[in-house]
């Protein structure tokens, strides 16, 4: 992780968007110094993949703070319309094609927020008005789950590899 230790002092905003981008930047790093073929292997029956894992995280953000925000319509993303299709990998998606679209996504998804009061209500999501607070906090849970599973999928790629 980064330097959220030393947030222990900072304000919540500050505590919340330092975790926030942590948990970002730990399932990013899960897919550094892989192959191709690594990143996309496939070790459980879901969809669930190093690279479609990232490429899921991609979508959470634009749903929560895009679409939460904006209420831009997912189809406009020009990306998965649903949960489960954010997992899917096409022939296009590559380490740097996933990688940058999820740091470009994540980079708007600060700006954004930025200015935004963690009581700011956000409107564009199904279950009503809920606070930023809520979102980040929903957002920094998701993302330390997913960056669990991508850290033992990523050990026991690894380890077949040296194995086999």
């Amino acid at each position: 992780m980064s330097d959220t230790a030393n947030t222990w002092r900072a304000d919540e905003r500050a505590m919340l968007d330092a975790f926030l981008d942590d948990y970002r930047l730990e399932l990013r790093s899960t897919l550094q110094g892989l192959t191709e073929e690594q990143a996309r292997r496939s070790l459980v029956p879901s969809l669930t993949t190093l690279l479609g894992l990232v490429k899921h995280a991609t979508f959470v953000e634009l749903a929560w703070f895009d679409e939460g925000i904006t209420f831009r319509p997912r189809s406009d993303f020009g990306f998965a319309s649903s949960v489960d299709e954010s997992f899917t990998l096409t022939d296009e998606d590559t380490i740097a094609s996933v990688l940058e679209r999820y740091d470009t996504v994540c980079e708007a998804s600060r700006q954004r927020i930025a200015g935004m009061s963690l009581d700011a209500p956000i409107l564009g999501n199904r279950r009503g008005p809920i606070s930023l607070r809520w979102v980040i906090i929903h957002c920094i849970a998701e993302l330390a789950q997913h960056a669990g599973h991508a850290d033992i999928l990523r050990e026991q790629i690894l380890a077949q590899d040296v194995i086999g």
